[in-house]
C-alpha cells in the first residue's frame, strides 16, 4: 500500500500556533518520519513547536525549493511508494500555493498516491477575505515583473481586466521590493481604483486597509521588508 502526502500548513511569520494552526495537525506531525521541506532548519524548529517531545534526529528531510531539479523531486516520491507517509512543509501558509511544492503534488497524482491537504493560514484567502473587494471573480497573479516598466504593463493589464471584467485581481512581490511595486501602483492606476495592502497578516504587525489609490497617495506606507498582499478592484468606468 503507498503512502500519503500530508499538505502541512505552517504559520505566517511569528504568529500564535494555537491561533492559526488547527490542533489535529500535530497529531499528524508527530507520526510522519519523512518531510519534505524548503530548509532543513526552520522545519526542525517548527515541527519542534508542534511536538516538543517528538525525536528530530531520526527524521529524513529533502529539501524542495525553486532551485531544486526536477530530477531530484522524482526521487522524493519514493517512500511514499515504500508505503511511508510523508509531510510537505513550505516555509509561510499553505502548501502549493505560490510555492514550488506544486510540483511534488504534481507527481504524486501521477503516482497514484493519495494527497491530504489540512487546514491553515493562507495569505492570499485572509487578504481577499479582509479586503472587503469582490470573492466571487478573483485572480491570484504571483509575483509581477521585476522591471518597472514590465511590472506597469502588467499593473496596466490587470486593472483594465478588473475593470471590465469586474474581476478582483491579487498579486504579491518579494518584501524586500514592496515600496518599490506601491510606487508604481500608485502613479499608474486610476485614482478611483481600490487597493487593499494586507501586511503581517496574523502577526502582531498585522495591517490590512482598503482605500482608493486617491486616498493612499494621501499616505503612504513603508512597507520595506514587510511581507504583504496587494489586492485591487478598478471601477466600472475609468477616472483618471
Amino acid at each position: 500500500m503507498k503512502g500519503k502526502l500530508y499538505l502541512i500548513p505552517a504559520t505566517i511569520g511569528e504568529s500564535q500556533l494555537d491561533m492559526v494552526i488547527p490542533a489535529g495537525i500535530h497529531h499528524i506531525v508527530s507520526r510522519l518520519d519523512y518531510f519534505i521541506v524548503e530548509q532543513v532548519r526552520t522545519a526542525r524548529r517548527y515541527i519542534r513547536k508542534l511536538d516538543p517531545v517528538k525525536p528530530i534526529d531520526p527524521i529524513t528531510f529533502y529539501i524542495l525549493n525553486k532551485h531544486t531539479p526536477a530530477n531530484e523531486i522524482r526521487g522524493f516520491v519514493e517512500p511514499m511508494l515504500e508505503g511511508h507517509d510523508m509531510g510537505l512543509i513550505s516555509e509561510a501558509g499553505v502548501p502549493g500555493i505560490a510555492d514550488p511544492g506544486e510540483e511534488l503534488v504534481e507527481m504524486a497524482h501521477q503516482h497514484g498516491i493519495q494527497v491530504v491537504p489540512l487546514v491553515g493560514p493562507s495569505s492570499i484567502l485572509l487578504a481577499l477575505m479582509a479586503s472587503g473587494l469582490n470573492g466571487e471573480n478573483f485572480a491570484f497573479n504571483g509575483y509581477l515583473p521585476i522591471k518597472s516598466a514590465a511590472r506597469i504593463k502588467k499593473l496596466k493589464a490587470i486593472e483594465k481586466k478588473s475593470r471590465y471584467e469586474g474581476q478582483t485581481q491579487i498579486f504579491m512581490e518579494t518584501p524586500y521590493r514592496n515600496n518599490g511595486l506601491l510606487d508604481d501602483i500608485l502613479s499608474q492606476c486610476s485614482k478611483e481604483t481600490l487597493l487593499c495592502i494586507a501586511s503581517g497578516i496574523t502577526t502582531g504587525q498585522e495591517m490590512i486597509r482598503t482605500q482608493s489609490i486617491r486616498d493612499w497617495k494621501q499616505q503612504v506606507p513603508d512597507l520595506h521588508k514587510k511581507p504583504a498582499i496587494f489586492v485591487l478592484s478598478a471601477p466600472g468606468k475609468l477616472t483618471t
